[in-house]
């Protein structure tokens, strides 16, 4: 397929290639150039230049503004695309820009991700869709490029709440497990071996084979950043506002991690939340 790729960053980048090895014919443009020259692949100027003739435009920018500048905004994908073509945003951002855009253009699907840099590097991303069947049926081939899971979950707007559970799922996790980590270093106890002991039990999780090793290390310059997290909490919190759902351990450590941000951690992995517990 012609596909546009819109927002090459740390994510993009990768996905970008993914479908180029796969066979696709991959256009990209970002914000800085620099960045969408560095994928090597053809380089356009604005989003709807990289727009003009594709069948499918995806993109994955930073938050809702970014989101309408590149597809509703001046040069923006959606006055360049053809009416039968597909839009994919990997974005995560409000449900209700997501709502916004499968109104303007019915062949949309919000499909935010899961698996972080590293996901997205090996193809391994967990994709959680909000589209109607014929949209999601169109974007299913597209994804698998670089894709492990795909989930229709429902409607448009539900990939976007999706990705809001996931998060609230992830906060929780990551401040229960900085807990651990200094209750284990205040008992004196050897980490690699609390490690080997709960790591294949009931308390395993991504989050701890993944993050105890390097929290133990003070290791925090790679992964998810805090100041993305934040984003992504605020979005839940502001939808839990309108659906009535009460979310007092996210609303928490949204605060322990605007605390860590203080402490200059703002682009660090989300397991620098262990930061603000004494040792």
């Amino acid at each position: 397929m012609r596909i546009a790729f819109i927002g090459t960053g740390v994510m993009g980048a990768p996905m970008a290639g993914h479908l180029a090895r796969a066979g696709h014919q991959v256009t990209v443009y970002n914000r800085t150039r620099a960045k969408a020259e560095a994928t090597g692949l053809t380089v356009a100027d604005t989003p709807a230049a990289a727009a003009a003739g594709a069948e499918a435009v995806i993109t994955c920018v930073g938050n809702d503004d970014d989101l309408a500048a590149v597809t509703l905004g001046t040069d923006g994908a959606f006055g360049a695309m053809a009416d039968d073509a597909l839009f994919i945003d990997h974005t995560t951002v409000s449900a209700d820009i997501a709502r916004r855009l499968a109104a303007a253009r019915p062949l949309s699907v919000d499909a935010p991700v899961s698996g972080g840099q590293a996901g997205a590097e090996k193809g391994q991303l967990s994709i959680m869709c909000g589209a109607s069947e014929a949209a999601f049926l169109r974007a299913r081939p597209v994804m698998e490029a670089y894709a492990a899971r795909i989930v229709h979950v429902g409607a448009p707007g539900a990939g976007q709440q999706t990705k809001m559970v996931n998060q609230i799922c992830i906060a929780g996790v990551v401040q229960g497990l900085s807990e651990a980590l200094r209750f284990a270093q205040a008992s004196d106890l050897d980490l690699d071996k609390v490690f080997e002991a709960i790591s294949g039990g009931a308390a395993q999780s991504w989050q701890m084979v993944n993050r105890w090793p390097t929290m133990a290390r003070d290791e925090f310059d790679f992964g998810f950043a805090i100041d993305w997290m934040r984003k992504d909490l605020g979005l839940a919190l502001d939808e839990a506002k309108r659906n009535g759902a009460v979310l007092p351990v996210a609303a928490l450590v949204d605060q322990f991690y605007a605390e860590v941000q203080k402490m200059g951690g703002g682009r660090q992995d989300t397991s620098a939340l262990v930061r603000r517990l004494p040792r």
